[in-house]
């Protein structure tokens, strides 16, 4: 360990990358710490730690809620937009020509995205406040229209400040940089949830915290599996003559991933699973059939059998759904066929499109259900305890773990790349 350090350090580039990183990220919390001016913050406290679903969202945003931060809503906005527009590329022609144009195709979907990401901030910002302004802890004093929208606007550029944040991040080539906002917010959030955990710590209670330390270690060494595990594909090269010289001939492998998708289907399982609760937060003090199904809805969703099997569908249909969004095996067999490169008992060009989309699908099919069982193996144990801590520390270790896998293997393909320029 410490000699990789050592090395990201000696290398000139990969350190400045890392620096500008930890730099970036410290600038994201110390905005965190920021608060809107007009919010009583002890009632804010008060209104989360009698909430389930927002104290979720408030560790999940690295505590921004906690403080009713200019980032407030983190980037929540931004992810939410990425999923509408990676749905409309599936759906619209235009977009889906527009993805395969490259690079420059991508870079007009992205600008969508962000544009995109401003009113639906701006609209998340709204039903934030009006959920804090109906609650009967009076967070939001003398809430006029003036005060409304300007903490909308504050809390909307907040927003669009850490998306730029995130993509300068991005263009460091170390990570991801929404996963590391989110991964960054997460663990600064630990150790409040420890310090919690030990100031209510009831020796009857051992039991279930040596569960919950059991369930955090399957999840880690889950992840790493499911991260790291891949299907070696061989490829052939059929040999050519080129003059007089004789290319090709040569027999490689082809990785297929059993999780392609990293932590993207965690963090949108999340946000959708968030959202019909928020909704009827705003509705629940609401007289009438509006009121009745609000409330209907908060204890469907306080239901862990339910709550369980939801999170795992979706957890399990968004792993599918990002793998086909970045698997493209038309292409690959394109590219295979056009390098004379063959799969073994497997006609070049359509039947290797088959075979590979074929191969994926039975591999995503076992890293999504690990990864669904993973996920809700926290929410298993809260329901046997009834500790809520414990459900939420397990979404966010299975977040950090994640993360984590995917920045280090990218700080190793640097070093690697820098050490194959020094040949």
């Amino acid at each position: 360990m410490w000699e990789k350090f050592l090395r990201v350090w000696k290398i000139k580039d990969l350190r400045r990358s890392v620096l500008i990183v930890l730099g970036l990220l410290v600038v994201f919390r110390f905005a965190a710490h920021i608060p809107v001016p007009g919010i009583d913050l002890i009632a804010l406290k008060k209104f989360l730690s009698g909430n389930q679903i927002l104290g979720l969202m408030n560790l999940f945003s690295g505590g921004t809620m906690n403080n009713f931060s200019v980032v407030l809503l983190g980037v929540a906005p931004y992810i939410t937009s990425s999923i509408i527009f990676q749905l409309l590329t599936m759906i619209i022609p235009r977009l889906e020509e527009m993805s395969k144009e490259g690079e420059s195709g991508q870079q007009k979907i992205n600008m969508y995205t962000r544009w995109a990401t401003v009113p639906l901030a701006f609209l998340q910002a709204f039903g934030m406040i009006k959920l804090l302004a109906g609650s009967q802890f009076n967070i939001i004093p003398d809430l006029t229209t003036y005060k409304m929208v300007a903490i909308m606007l504050t809390v909307t550029a907040g927003t669009i400040f850490l998306m730029w944040i995130g993509e300068l991040i991005t263009e460091q080539k170390i990570g991801n940089g929404t996963s590391l906002i989110i991964f960054s917010g997460i663990v600064a959030g630990l150790p409040t949830m420890i310090q919690n955990v030990l100031i209510n710590y009831n020796p009857s209670d051992l039991y279930t915290y040596l569960s919950f330390v059991v369930i955090a270690l399957i999840t880690i060494v889950g992840v790493i599996i499911i991260s790291e595990g891949q299907r070696n594909i061989p490829v052939s090269y059929a040999k050519q003559i080129r003059g007089n010289k004789m290319y090709g001939g040569s027999t490689t492998h082809l990785p297929l991933r059993v999780n392609m998708a990293g932590v993207i289907p965690i963090i949108f399982a999340i946000s959708i699973i968030l959202f019909p609760s928020m909704i009827a937060q705003f509705f629940v003090n609401h007289a009438g059939w509006l009121g009745t199904m609000a409330k209907g809805i908060l204890s469907l969703f306080n239901n862990q059998l339910f709550y369980g099997g939801l999170y795992f569908l979706l957890v399990f249909g968004f792993t599918y759904f990002y793998t086909a969004v970045i698997f493209h095996p038309q292409k690959i067999a394109e590219n295979l066929q056009r390098q004379g490169g063959f799969v073994p008992g497997i006609r070049p060009g359509k039947q290797t499109e088959e075979y590979l989309g074929h191969t994926m699908t039975r591999l995503v099919f076992a890293g999504a259900l690990f990864l669904g069982i993973i996920a809700i193996l926290p929410n298993v144990l809260k329901a046997f305890t009834g500790i809520q801590s414990l459900a939420i520390g397990g979404t966010s270790l299975l977040i950090v773990v994640s993360v984590a896998i995917e920045t280090a293997k990218q700080i190793d393909s640097q070093i690697e790349v820098h050490e194959y320029d020094r040949m």
